[in-house]
């Protein structure tokens, strides 16, 4: 990306969040901005405090190529043209109001951590739980409970998206193979004594239409002490063959793989279903069981065949997708669960900018989050050359942060935190390349321990 002859430009800008998005948005900026021969100060404002989002707090820990993402952007930030300001909630600590007092403008890059809702008969029985609330959980995040109920034997698992594999995957897997992960020590015990014995995946539609990706698939056939179980007759008229993606074709192949295998007797089974709608949770005082209507397409549309079906389970996680997160003092569209925007702008609102999944919804991988921000960024640059920005009337942050005496961890804090956790990963009895801290608490006195940054 580059500029063209228009004025110097020196910009100040702001970024709300400090996953994947909220990070190439940072480093696309000061690309454009450095090539153009203007300057740029870029603030990274994080809820945590620790940056990466959803890479650290929403992906599974047993997914070593997620290293390379991190090993990325822990690049882009430790270039140090990027400020990373952690443990600052926007909408408590500091409001939109003020951060547009402070820059040019603002953008917003909170993602959608929230689990999108099902809504059917009992789902909100005991028992019934969202997966971004369990991944957060089995990811150590801060701000959710040190325990999580493993009761169940029988466990659905609502979705046909990688969310759903990595649930289910993490819920049959046999607890010592994850002893070699950062998976924390609190979660370990949880799985240890977790009475799972068969995990049941449901998906709408056919083995045709499936949204997992090829590795995650392969993935699930690895699993050792686990039995794949799939139903022939979800796999009528399926041809390989005839897929219409080379991806789609290799997952057709993968499933074809399994089919008719005999079991093993291992002491955990995943049972892969398709063509089944969710109709009702069923129970009384909490999860017994669920109702399904089994499915068919027509017209390239899941229709209902009227034929229903149930299955006994102690337990549900519905993975149907996530859903964004109200930033208080900017534009929220409730059924849509983004920030209203034309490509990027906050509509209505100027000098407001929005990327990632907060800006076009939940979908698309790491490479569509980079196009995304690339597209955020162009409009913000060509504002700053129309001059349609306004220029900051305050001083940074940092003055108002700690006169509101807001712990407020820094780039450094995370390098003293990362190198805690590697330290008690390479000490631990189960050697690991970390181990995660989980209490927020804890985490903000390491990184606060170092030299807290200056304005």
């Amino acid at each position: 990306m580059s500029l063209d002859s228009s004025p110097r430009l020196d910009l100040r800008v702001a970024i709300v969040g400090a996953g994947p998005a909220g990070i190439y948005a940072g480093n696309l900026l000061a690309n454009a901005v450095e090539e153009a021969g203007g300057s740029v100060a870029i603030d990274l404002l994080e809820s945590l405090p620790a940056p990466y989002g959803l890479i650290r707090y929403g992906v599974a820990p047993d997914h070593p190529r997620i290293k390379g993402i991190v090993d990325s952007l822990h690049e882009m930030l430790d270039a140090g043209r990027i400020r990373f300001l952690g443990n600052i909630e926007v909408g408590r600590d500091l409001s939109i109001e003020e951060l547009q007092q402070r820059y040019h403008a603002v953008i917003l890059a909170t993602g959608a951590i929230r689990d999108a809702a099902l809504d059917i008969p009992g789902i909100g029985l005991p028992g019934s739980f969202g997966a971004a609330d369990f991944v957060a959980w089995f990811d150590g995040h801060p701000d959710v409970p040190r325990t999580w109920p493993l009761d169940a034997r029988e466990v659905a698992v609502i979705g046909n998206g990688n969310v759903a594999l990595d649930v289910a995957r993490v819920l049959a897997k046999l607890p010592e193979d994850l002893r070699t992960t950062e998976v924390p020590d609190n979660v370990l015990e949880g799985l240890e004594a977790s009475r799972v014995t068969d995990v049941h995946v449901f998906g709408r539609r056919g083995p045709g239409d499936i949204k997992f990706t090829p590795i995650e698939l392969r993935e699930l056939g690895e699993l050792s002490g686990v039995d794949i179980v799939l139903d022939e007759a979800d796999f009528a008229d399926v041809d390989p063959s005839a897929a219409p993606t080379n991806q789609m074709k290799i997952m057709l192949r993968t499933l074809n793989s399994w089919r008719g295998t005999e079991p093993t007797g291992a002491s955990r089974r995943l049972h892969l279903h398709f063509w089944h709608a969710p109709a009702a949770v069923i129970g009384d005082d909490r999860v017994e069981g669920m109702r399904f209507e089994r499915t068919r397409t027509e017209d390239g549309r899941v229709v209902g065949t009227g034929e229903f079906v149930e299955y006994p389970l102690q337990a549900v996680y519905r993975a149907v997708g996530y859903f964004g997160t109200r930033v208080e003092g900017a534009p929220f569209d409730d059924t849509r669960g983004v920030i209203p925007n034309v490509a990027g702008r906050v509509t209505d609102a100027p000098g407001l900018y929005a990327t990632g999944w907060i800006k076009r919804g939940p979908v698309g991988l790491i490479g569509h989050t980079k196009s995304d921000a690339m597209e955020t960024v162009g409009h913000l640059v060509a504002d700053a050359q129309a001059g349609l920005l306004a220029a900051p009337t305050e001083a940074g942050v940092i003055e108002l942060l700690e006169q509101r005496d807001v712990a407020y961890t820094t780039w450094e804090g995370w390098l003293a935190l990362d190198a805690h956790e590697r330290h008690a990963g390479a000490t631990h009895r189960h050697a690991r390349e970390r181990v995660k801290l989980v209490p927020r608490d804890e985490q903000v006195a390491i990184s606060r321990s170092g030299t807290l940054a200056r304005a």
